[in-house]
């Protein structure tokens, strides 16, 4: 059994048909889905598609792209949500300076609030970090020395010297399509050698749909081509790179009872 461990699942392209997507993936192998919010009025509908799916979980945050809009946002309100049974992860969270759609102090402060959360409840923090390595692992380590917390990268992208930087610190990563991708060497270098107990895969779907679905909405059933493509990386076989990421993923994501 294959785990989605990040995938939109209310968001256009999938919740149309939200019914058909998770079925396709179910067929396909994918047999747990991690359902991401963005935003706090996404929280209410990927808790109610998780209450009624016993495959899917859910995850409260706020993007870095919406930091601005929730700049007042205190920590109360997450652990309010996180107390729900389906809620097993705070984020996704982290930096964007690429797009820069919110004020890189507000993106840095709420960060640090996710991160406070996740310590203070043990679910584990989803970090999303785009051309801000070097804070982005600043504010992990630090924040790391005022108290342990459990997380991960998602959709990793960043060099190896930052995948050492967050390994060393305990952090798990995840790696999504764009690792099938034909210009993505350095990535399948790092995930090729990335430790057994610390890798997952996911979708981010519906973007970034894997080789050979390139162009295409990206669904939670293209997890399994993700997974393959990474188990030749590794030299192993799709049903044992399965077999480890879904182990891990009930390793970290303890809360899920798997």
């Amino acid at each position: 059994m294959l785990i989605d461990s990040h995938c939109h699942l209310e968001y256009k392209g999938l919740v149309e048909d939200q019914q058909g997507v998770l079925a396709r993936a179910r067929q396909a192998g994918v047999g747990g889905f991690l359902s991401i919010s963005t935003r706090q009025r996404e929280w209410d509908s990927v808790i109610a598609t998780a209450e009624r799916e016993a495959d899917v979980w859910a995850s409260v945050g706020i993007h870095p792209h919406e930091a601005d809009g929730h700049a007042d946002m205190g920590e109360a309100a997450l652990l309010a949500v996180a107390e729900h049974p389906r809620v097993i992860a705070i984020g996704e969270t982290g930096l964007d300076y690429y797009y820069d759609r919110s004020e890189r102090d507000v993106q840095k402060a709420l960060f640090r609030r996710h991160i406070s959360v996740a310590r203070e409840t043990g679910l584990p923090l989803i970090v999303h970090t785009r051309d801000a390595e070097e804070d982005t692992a600043a504010i992990l380590a630090d924040e790391m020395e005022k108290g342990v917390y459990p997380a991960l990268i998602h959709c990793f992208t960043a060099s190896a010297d930052f995948a050492r930087k967050v390994l060393d610190l305990g952090l798990t990563i995840s790696l999504s399509g764009i690792v099938t991708f034909k210009n993505a060497k350095d990535l399948q270098a790092i995930a090729a050698e990335l430790p057994e107990d610390r890798i997952l895969v996911e979708t981010d779907a519906p973007f970034l749909a894997p080789v050979p679905h390139r162009g295409q909405v990206c669904e939670p059933a293209f997890t399994a081509d993700t997974a393959r493509f990474v188990a030749q990386l590794r030299d192993t076989t799709a049903e044992d790179l399965a077999e480890v990421t879904t182990r891990n993923f009930a390793r970290l994501f303890a809360k899920a009872g798997l």
